[in-house]
Order: C-alpha cells, then structure tokens, then sequence
C-alpha cells in the first residue's frame, strides 16, 4: 500500500516509522531540516513542501495512493490536505485534529471535510487519563476485544509486593499472562526467573479483573483499588474531556481553572464536577481544598512546563497519584525520573491510533510499547495460521522466541493460554511481540 503522511513532527515520523516496513511510505513536510534527517534515518520518500498545495500532494504521487494521513499540529491545515487529496480521487484520507467539535461534525456528516477517518487528539488523551487513573500504579492501559482483555503496564517500586519476587511467584493469577518487563528502557519477554526489581515495569495482559487484581501486588498497601477523589487542575480541552469521561463513570471531579470566563463554560457544560475558580499552583488553596488528600490529581494546562510545576506541587503535599499531559515526548521520561507516576503524551496516543487503523484487516487493534520495541496486536485466526489447530507449546516452536500468547477469546468467553492450549479458527489472540520480529511473526499468523 503507497501511504502519503503529510505533516513529520512527532505524530508523523512516529506513523512512518511503524509503517514503513510493510508500505511504501512518503513524507510530506514544509520543514527542511526535518526533511533531510527522515531521508537519511528512514525507509520512507521525504518531500518538502506544503501538503495543501496539490502540486505538491502530485510531487508525493497521490495519484497512485491509497491513503493520506494528514497529521500537521493544526488541524484546519489537515483538513485543508484531505479536502485537496480528494479533488485528486478516490484516495482514502484519514486527519488528525485537536479540537473535537471537528469530530463532532465529521461524525454527524459521513465524508465532512473530505475525511474518511477522523482521529481527535485531545479525547484520545482524555480517554488514556481515565484508563489509567482508574487502576492503581498503572503507567499505561488499553483494552482489547471489546473490553474482554486489558494490557496494563505497572511502575514496580520498594513498596511494590512483588519487588524482589521472580515472574514465576508474582505470576498467580489464573487469567494473567506476565508478557514483558521493561528495566532501563529496554524491553525483555518475562522469563519464570527473572527476579523483578525495583523500577521495573511489568506489562500483563489478561481479563480486566485480573489485571486489576495484580495491580494491588504492585501498588502500596494502603492504595485505594480505585481513584475516587479526583482533582484536575487545568480547564483545557483535554481537562473538559476527562472531566466529562468521569462523568460519564458516575465519578464527580473537581475541576480547577483560572480563567473566569472558562470557568463559566466548564460550570455549565460539566454538571457533575465541581468547577473551582483558581490558581492551581497556589499551595495555600490546594491544601486549604485539601486536594492533597485526593486520590489523583490530572495536571492538564495550557504547557508541559506548567504540568510539570503543577504536578511536582501536588506530589509535594502530599498527593496519592499525579498524572501529567506532556506534548514533548521527549519530555515524558524526564517527568516520571522526576517523580511524576503517569506522563500522558497527546502525540503518542494519536500515532497508536492511526497506525491501529491502518493495520486493519488481520489485525484488529494494538499497543505501542516503549518507543515502538514491540507491540501488543489482537489478531482473529484463520485456518492458515501456524497457530491453529495444535497445541501452543507446538506452534510457538515455529516462531521466534520475542512473542508471548498473552490472552484468547472465543466468542465471549476468555480462554486462559497454557502450553496445552488448541487455538481455533476464528479466535481472537492477543500477542506481545518484539518489533524486530514484527514481519516475521505476521507473515506466519
């Protein structure tokens, strides 16, 4: 497939890099710089110009595409690409934008803006925050088939109960799969006795009460199971969206904001949380709330920076569990070595989404792991895979040792993976893959 990704910032050249191996892929970017280091560091056909401009989407051959993922930062400039890509033909378009009234509207109108998939960075963002703060001492969350199965990565720290524990001890849960543990950045499939450490993270795949089960071994005793006293500090788009997610989960937040018009807006659009009208880095007033009593708190302002401030305040006084939205993924690894638990990168989640969708077909979702060092992927088997039909202790023979069965489903039933386990076809398996073996595995499942 010829996918034309116009826009090389980090949500970009993420995508392209995911993509490459399996499609032929061209970078359109007005940046030069940007241009020459995609050329020399990536798979891909970069071309620098304004992907707007329809010369330019020729240049990049849309003529022969069959997908443009528009993925500038500003989201009138990704519709303004999907609207010209189609003047051209029939080439799928998928855009990217913040503001979820454009959503709003897509949804309502099939083929508005020119679109044909549209993806809303601030409510994916709000969607990840909700996931995590709702499972104690999770840095990452996603379900699969349908909520059925959950992938959760956990922060294992001195208090953890499964600190100085080998896999195989820590491993007792029924419906739990132990997929992986990440120890200074690097990935490693989760050996029966490898000894977990301090500052590990673990990443378990397995039926959501499982996973939150296994969550109490991780989190400090005296961890509620689940946050239920939670403030946002922040009314940007992303603090609306979490709030009202909450909602929606029957959990009434307390929002606080600065701006007194915003404020207003929030009050009235958020019935079920208490909007406060305030300075959010004002230690006086978050004590006097006693937001340090709280069981979570979201910092999600206008800037990394003042996420960052207002985060290190909360966990100064005294909060549980501090979340923090980070545009810079670079800057997410700096947040947590400086003692914020989550760092929510918008971009990340936007990148997982997008490739998630152009991978459909044989796989019907996935998780980006660290940095793209593997990949969790639900896949439905068919007869043809070397995993039907026979025992997994016998098809896992035939695959490379960086993969772990992680869950099956049939139907709606949950199929607990052992060594004597029969795949069917039409099951649905989810995977934990290493990224360098990516296409081997594929090929064969």
């Amino acid at each position: 497939m010829r996918v034309i990704i116009v826009g090389a910032g980090e949500v970009g050249s993420n995508i392209a890099a995911s993509l490459a191996d399996s499609h032929d892929v061209v970078v359109v970017d007005v940046d030069p710089e940007t241009v020459e280091e995609l050329t020399y560091s990536s798979d891909v056909l970069a071309i620098e110009g304004d992907g707007a401009s329809l010369s330019v989407l020729r240049d990049a051959g849309i003529g022969e595409a069959d997908m443009l993922i528009a993925s500038t930062d500003n989201d009138e400039t990704n519709l303004a690409v999907c609207g010209t890509a189609k003047t051209t033909g029939d080439v799928f378009t998928i855009a990217r934008v913040r503001d979820a009234n454009f959503l709003d509207t897509w949804q309502q109108s099939a083929g508005a803006f020119g679109v044909d998939f549209m993806v809303s960075t601030n409510l994916l963002t709000a969607q990840d925050i909700v996931r995590v703060v709702g499972l104690p001492a999770a840095v990452d969350v996603d379900p699969f088939v349908g909520g059925l199965v959950q992938m959760a990565e956990f922060e294992v720290t001195e208090e953890s109960e499964i600190a100085g524990q080998t896999v195989e001890d820590a491993d007792k849960f029924e419906a739990l799969t132990f997929a992986a543990l990440v120890r200074n950045g690097d990935v490693a499939i989760a050996r029966g006795q490898t000894v977990i450490e301090a500052g590990d993270k673990a990443i378990v795949i397995g039926t959501p009460e499982s996973v939150q089960a296994f969550s109490r071994t991780v989190a400090p005793v005296a961890t509620p199971d689940e946050a239920r006293d939670i403030v946002i500090i922040g009314g940007s788009d992303i603090g609306y969206h979490t709030a009202k997610l909450l909602e929606e989960r029957e959990i009434g937040a307390r929002l606080i904001e600065r701006d007194p018009e915003r404020g207003r807006e929030l009050a009235e659009s958020l019935p079920g949380t208490l909007v406060m009208e305030h300075d959010g880095t004002d230690v006086e007033f978050l004590t006097g709330e006693q937001v340090d009593r709280a069981d979570a708190v979201i910092a999600a302002m206008g800037s990394d920076e003042k996420n960052l401030l207002v985060a290190l305040l909360a966990k100064n006084i005294g909060v549980r569990r501090t979340v923090a939205v980070v545009e810079d993924g670079q800057y997410a690894n700096l947040f947590e070595t400086v003692g914020i638990d989550v760092a929510v990168n918008p971009r990340e989640a936007t990148a997982e989404e997008i490739v998630r969708f152009t991978q459909e077909g044989k796989i019907e979702n996935l998780s980006l792991i660290e940095g793209r060092q593997a990949e969790v992927l639900e896949i439905e088997v068919d007869e043809g895979s070397v995993l039907t039909g026979r025992p997994i202790r016998e098809s896992m023979a035939e695959l490379p040792p960086a993969v772990v069965v992680g869950a099956i489903t049939r139907g709606q039933s949950f199929v607990v993976p052992r060594g004597d386990t029969v795949i069917e076809p039409g099951d649905h398996v989810v995977l934990f893959v290493a990224a360098d073996v990516l296409s081997t595995v594929m090929s064969a499942v």
